[in-house]
């Protein structure tokens, strides 16, 4: 839940943003247009097939900024799993890692160096947005 708000959020700011996933794109397409977030996210898609490494790697991530143009340090990540929390730490990036899932390791998160979120709500107060 309110996911879509804080993108949006994001989006109106003029902030750049994109989603740099595990998966295949044809998965993102396909999970994304399930929750309705694929026109939010469908200019700029990374996959871990893109890269020689996935995660916990910080390939991806670091694929994505370079891609877009971006500093590794000037970069957030929005992750909800240890490996993804690890990669974005070993990109230089500062991570928010998302535990609202009673499934997710919240230790782990938090070991691997995650701002600890559990409302999406939350993040637009941890995130400066301007």
């Amino acid at each position: 839940p309110y996911v879509r708000e804080f993108v949006e959020a994001v989006r109106a700011a003029g902030i750049a943003y994109c989603v740099a996933s595990s998966a295949r794109v044809s998965k993102m397409h396909i999970t994304l247009g399930q929750t309705g977030l694929l026109p939010l996210f469908a200019h700029a898609m990374f996959s871990s097939t893109m890269v020689g490494r996935g995660k916990p790697f910080p390939d991806l991530f670091l694929h994505a900024a370079k891609t877009t143009g971006f500093a590794p340090v000037d970069c957030i990540v929005i992750e909800d799993s240890v490996a993804g929390t690890q990669a974005g730490i070993a990109a230089g990036m500062r991570v928010f890692s998302y535990h609202a899932d009673p499934f997710t390791d919240r230790d782990g998160l938090a070991a691997a160096g995650g701002i600890l979120f559990d409302d999406m709500r939350e993040l637009a107060k941890l995130v400066p947005i301007r």
